[in-house]
Formats: structure tokens, C-alpha cells, sequence
């Protein structure tokens, strides 16, 4: 049995199982990355669609997802590439050199590097460590558009080659995440670890009704960013019925009402989906 150290689930595997993150597998002894190289999803996204607000606005980047997530939201709006373990998808393969050449052939349409997006990227951690490495080379950004969920040492390693992220903060109680199939701590860990680095951080909160709407909820976590950094932008997001989660949209009044509760610790916060 061998142990996977990527994220806070660290699944131990037998010969040939996959992991909770239907991404990553146990081959001859060793924990193998089974979407590298793999991608299901490329656009040339404005940047404010990641989103960030406060990063090079008004230029464009590119935009990779494969398949795989270590986490279980019910309301996952990516739930065809997330869910995934790639089986019966159009697929197409390319190397870390070859986005890299992409991403410098664009810089013309005005793109900045590229972005690791749509579903969760760090399953797939050693493709993006060797995309980011590349791209770099070339003088461009790399982006990252993650739940948090990954561990503090690959993190570390990976955080040089990353210029900007957007992390997920889905909720601010331990129940909540329990819900998602995720832990807390390590996503708070994840985002500590990012804003001391240097890394530019933005921070997304998807309401949700019923689950993490309430005011004293949005107060603990706006005030524990602003611990860490007041300039951290947030973007508290409304949520609409996907994937396994049929419940109704979340009120645009509660959204623009949250923002403003957190507005009183945090100088930047934006309203999405709305």
C-alpha cells in the first residue's frame, strides 16, 4: 500500500487503485499522476473570469483544465471534467513545453501566461509544476484556480512558479467543509502559507442557502483575511442549482448583503453572479 501526500485526504493505495480523486493512481509501488498531460477544457479567458479583479485587469489568459477533484460539492458547476476519472471523454494531450509555446503565441491577443482552472488543478500537480516551470521560462504568469486542499510541502514547492490564485474559501465552519468532502484547516493553511509568500491571493465564497449565508459566518471569515492581509480581495459569489444541489438560487439581496457586512473588514469585495 503506498500513500498519496498531495492533499489532506492522503489516500493509501493498493497496486492499480485510484484515488478519492479519480486523478491519481498507485502504479508499480509509486503514486502516479493518471491526467498528465490530459486536457479537456482550453479558452482564452479574460482574467477577471477566474476570478481576478486585481491582477493585470483588462488582459486575457489562457485557461487548462483536465479531470479530477479531491473534494464533493453537490453544487459543482464543472461536475462533467471534476467528477471525472476521464473515461469516454474527448481528451487531447499535450506537454508542458507545447502550452507554453501556446500561452507565448497568444501574448499577441493580449494573455499573460496561463491559468489552471475549471476542474480542481493540483490532482494533477505534477503537470501543472512542470507547466508553471515553462511558462516562466518564457518570461509569462501562471494562475491558479483551487479549492486550497493541497498540502503544505507540495505547496511550497509549487509556490515560485505561481504568480496569482484564486482559492475557494467555500465556508467558514468545520461542518460545512465536512459536507464538501473537504477540511477547513487546510485550505485556511493553504491560503496563510500563499499570502506570506508573496503570492498575490484572491479569495472566492460561493453563498449558499442555508448553509453558509449567515452573518456571523461571513464576519469570521472576512475578519480572519483581513488578519492576514486587509487588501485581500474576496468575492462573495451566488450560487445557482447544480449537479446534485436542486436548491433555488441564492437571493441577489443576500449576496450584495454579505459583501457588505464584509466590506467592514476587508477594502476590496466583489459581488458575482449577479
Amino acid at each position: 500500500m503506498t500513500r498519496c501526500e498531495l492533499c489532506f485526504h492522503r489516500c493509501a493505495l493498493e497496486e492499480g487503485q485510484r484515488g478519492l480523486c479519480r486523478a491519481r493512481s498507485c502504479k508499480n509501488g509509486q503514486i502516479v499522476c493518471d491526467n498528465y498531460g490530459l486536457i479537456t477544457s482550453a479558452a482564452l479567458d479574460p482574467i477577471e473570469k477566474k476570478p481576478l479583479r486585481r491582477f493585470w485587469p483588462g488582459k486575457y489568459v489562457l485557461s487548462l483544465g483536465s479531470f479530477g477533484c479531491n473534494l464533493r460539492c453537490p453544487f459543482c458547476q464543472n461536475s462533467d471534467i471534476s467528477m471525472s476519472d476521464g473515461e469516454n471523454m474527448r481528451l487531447f494531450r499535450a506537454t508542458p513545453e507545447q502550452i507554453a509555446r501556446k500561452a507565448w503565441e497568444l501574448t499577441s491577443e493580449g494573455n499573460i501566461g496561463v491559468a489552471y482552472t475549471y476542474n480542481e488543478p493540483t490532482v494533477g500537480y505534477e503537470f501543472v509544476y512542470d507547466c508553471a516551470r515553462a511558462v516562466h521560462e518564457l518570461g509569462l504568469k501562471n494562475v491558479l484556480v483551487t479549492n486550497g486542499s493541497l498540502l503544505r510541502e507540495p505547496l511550497e514547492r509549487l509556490l515560485p512558479y505561481i504568480d496569482a490564485m484564486n482559492v475557494d474559501l467555500k465556508g467558514f465552519t468545520s461542518d460545512y467543509y465536512r459536507w464538501l468532502g473537504g477540511d477547513l484547516e487546510t485550505v485556511m493553511d493553504f491560503i496563510r502559507v500563499s499570502v506570506r509568500a508573496g503570492c498575490h491571493v484572491e479569495v472566492t465564497t460561493l453563498i449558499v442557502p442555508g448553509k453558509n449565508d449567515r452573518e456571523d459566518e461571513i464576519v469570521a471569515l472576512s475578519s480572519w483575511l483581513a488578519d492576514l492581509d486587509p487588501v485581500i480581495p474576496l468575492h462573495v459569489s451566488r450560487y445557482f442549482p447544480r449537479y446534485r444541489f436542486r436548491e433555488e438560487a441564492t437571493p441577489v439581496e443576500t449576496v450584495y448583503r454579505l459583501a457588505a457586512v464584509a466590506r467592514q473588514y476587508l477594502k476590496y469585495v466583489y459581488e458575482g453572479n449577479c
